[in-house]
Order: structure tokens, then sequence, then C-alpha cells
């Protein structure tokens, strides 16, 4: 079986770079399926997904604008935190694959992940070390 805890899926294996002095996770193969489920959506409905889209868009540029300003009150951050979130959500619900994108490990395969994960970072750490000296 599987590190997931859905048969047929396969984790994100953390891997080192070639040079060693990092870890690297490799996500793409894991999203590319959202963005084909995305321009099928468009293809299918380019008005409702358009709009979702230009939305979306709208309210991450004023989750941004809010966040770099110092004029904007915390509730009116939360409150465009919440629009984005909303249409991602909205987004998202146009997508059959999105579900499918979240890894769902059991504990015994988090613990399995979670020491392969710190023995790379380990072994990263002693690399940079060695190029620094």
């Amino acid at each position: 079986m599987s590190p997931d805890a859905t048969p047929g899926r396969q984790m994100i294996a953390p891997q080192l770079t070639a040079d060693g002095r990092a870890v690297r996770w490799p996500i793409a193969d894991r999203l590319a399926p959202l963005v084909d489920d995305l321009a099928l959506a468009y293809a299918e409905d380019p008005i409702g997904v358009g709009y979702l889209l230009a939305a979306h868009a709208a309210h991450v540029a004023a989750v941004d604008f809010a966040e770099c300003s110092e004029d904007i009150p915390e509730y009116e951050r939360n409150i465009r935190a919440a629009q984005a979130d909303a249409t991602r959500e909205a987004l998202l619900d146009e997508l059959p694959s999105a579900p499918q994108v979240d890894a769902q490990l059991t504990p015994d395969d988090a613990i399995t992940y979670a020491t392969r994960l710190t023995k790379l970072a380990v072994f990263s750490r002693l690399t940079k070390d060695r190029y620094r000296a």
C-alpha cells in the first residue's frame, strides 16, 4: 500500500537538491490534475469560471494590498482574507481532482515521513556547513 491512507495515491516524497544543500518537495505532479480540471471547467463554462477567476484574482490582490498596508485595520485584513478563501473554495468546487491533492497519512506513515524529512534536513545542513568551511 502507498504511504497515503488512500490506496493508489503516493505522498510527496521529500528529496535532496542535486547539490545536497536543501530539501525540496516536488509537488508539480500533484498539482497538474488541478490545472487540467480548471482548463476543462473553463472550456465548459468560460463565463462562469472566468468570473470566478477574476473575482478570486481581485480578492487575492486585495489581501496582498491589505497585508502590505500599515493603514488597514486587522478586521479589514480578515474580511479580505475571508473573501479570497470563499472564491478559492468556489473554484475548487469546480475541480473534481481537488480532494486528491491533499495527502492524508496514517499516524505511522506521518512518523515515517517526518523521520525521512528530518534525515534529509540533517544531511543538507551538514552539507551546507561543509561548503562554508
